[in-house]
């Protein structure tokens, strides 16, 4: 879990575009981040096999 000082260093705006911090609103994560649910991937994984994300199912096959 990130710092409190981590999340708000990212919270602030970068000298340069390419320098944003993208964070899980969760758990403060930066690696592993999607864009589309912002969210990392283990708290994604969570939320979908709990089924709190519409629209998300585990594929099997």
């Amino acid at each position: 879990m990130a710092t409190k000082a981590q999340i708000a260093k990212s919270n602030r705006k970068p000298k340069y575009s390419t320098r944003i911090v993208r964070r899980c609103w969760r758990c403060g994560r930066n690696h592993g981040y999607i864009r589309d649910f912002d969210l990392c991937r283990i708290c994604f994984r969570e939320l979908a096999t709990s089924g709190d994300l519409p629209g998300i199912t585990k594929s099997s096959w």
